[in-house]
């Protein structure tokens, strides 16, 4: 497995911790908005950074408040 697979896999885990969801709930979300893609091209910056930069740019990506927990029925749909 490739450094940028872990690395995409520890933050889909990471994620919905932080989210309090299940990990395949995130892939499903990451998925229906095409961020599968976009996590791979920001790779780089991502794994160099604190997990929290990528949780907030992926929060802002989805446009969601940091941490509202509400904003993923929305996401979800």
């Amino acid at each position: 497995m490739s450094n940028q697979s872990e690395f995409l896999i520890l933050l889909i885990e990471t994620y919905a911790e932080y989210r309090n969801l299940k990990g395949s709930e995130v892939l499903q979300i990451f998925n229906q908005n095409n961020l599968i893609p976009y996590i791979q091209d920001m790779y780089i910056q991502y794994h160099t950074e604190a997990l929290q930069n990528a949780f907030d740019d992926l929060d802002e990506q989805l446009g969601l408040s940091p941490k509202d927990q509400n904003d993923f029925q929305t996401v979800m749909r």
